[in-house]
C-alpha cells in the first residue's frame, strides 16, 4: 500500500493519537499539556498551537471520533470521514511549508489544533477508502491489546500494533503451546 507522504504522516498520527485512549491497561497518556508537547515532538503541526487545559480536552474529545473509524468497515467510514469535514469546516488548499512540498491543509492554520486534526484525519482516510485499502485499518490481534494501527505491509499481513511488544509476545504464546503439545 503506498500512500503519498502527507496522508501516510498523518495516519501515523491518528493511530499514535488513537492509542493514546485507555486500554486494557487503563492508562490515558493524554492528560496534560506536557503529554500533548510531547506527542507534537513526534507528530508536529504547523500553524498556531496552544499548549493549555482546554487544548488538551479539545484534542482529547478528537480522540473517540477517531477510533470509531476502527469499528466500521469502508462504507461505513464514510459518513464518519464526511460528518469529520463537515465539522471542521473543511477547505481544502495546497500549501507548502517547513521541509514538506506540496500538500494539502483543509482548515486555517490558526484553526484550534484539535479541528486541524480532526480534520487532517478525515482526509487521510478519504485516501484509504478512495483507494479501496480500509481493510488495513485494523485493530492488533493480540488477546490482551486494543491498540489500532494501519498495516503497510506490501501483502497486508501485519496482525500485530507496533506501541509494545504483542507481535512478539503471540508468538512466545504460540510457540510455548507447540512445545507443551509436543511433550508427551
Amino acid at each position: 500500500m503506498v500512500f503519498i507522504h502527507d496522508t501516510k504522516r498523518t495516519l501515523m498520527m491518528v493511530v499514535d493519537l488513537v492509542n493514546t485512549l485507555p486500554g486494557y491497561d487503563g492508562d490515558d497518556t493524554l492528560q496534560s499539556p506536557e503529554d500533548l508537547r510531547e506527542f507534537l515532538v513526534t507528530n508536529p503541526y504547523s500553524g498556531t498551537i496552544r499548549l493549555d487545559a482546554d487544548a488538551v480536552a479539545a484534542v482529547r474529545a478528537v480522540r473517540a471520533r477517531l477510533r470509531e473509524l476502527w469499528a466500521v468497515d469502508r462504507a461505513g467510514a464514510v459518513p464518519l470521514v464526511n460528518a469529520m469535514l463537515a465539522d471542521g469546516e473543511a477547505l481544502p488548499r495546497l500549501v507548502i511549508h517547513d521541509e514538506y512540498d506540496w500538500h494539502i491543509h483543509a482548515t486555517s492554520d490558526d484553526s484550534p489544533l484539535a479541528t486541524r486534526m480532526l480534520v487532517e484525519a478525515a482526509m487521510a482516510f478519504v485516501d484509504v477508502i478512495r483507494s479501496d485499502e480500509y481493510e488495513r485499518v485494523r485493530t492488533c490481534a493480540a488477546d490482551d491489546c486494543d491498540a489500532v494501527y494501519i498495516d503497510y505491509s506490501k501483502n497486508g499481513s501485519k496482525r500485530y500494533c507496533d506501541t509494545g511488544n504483542c507481535g512478539n509476545r503471540m508468538n512466545v504464546i504460540a510457540y510455548r503451546a507447540r512445545k507443551a503439545r509436543e511433550t508427551p
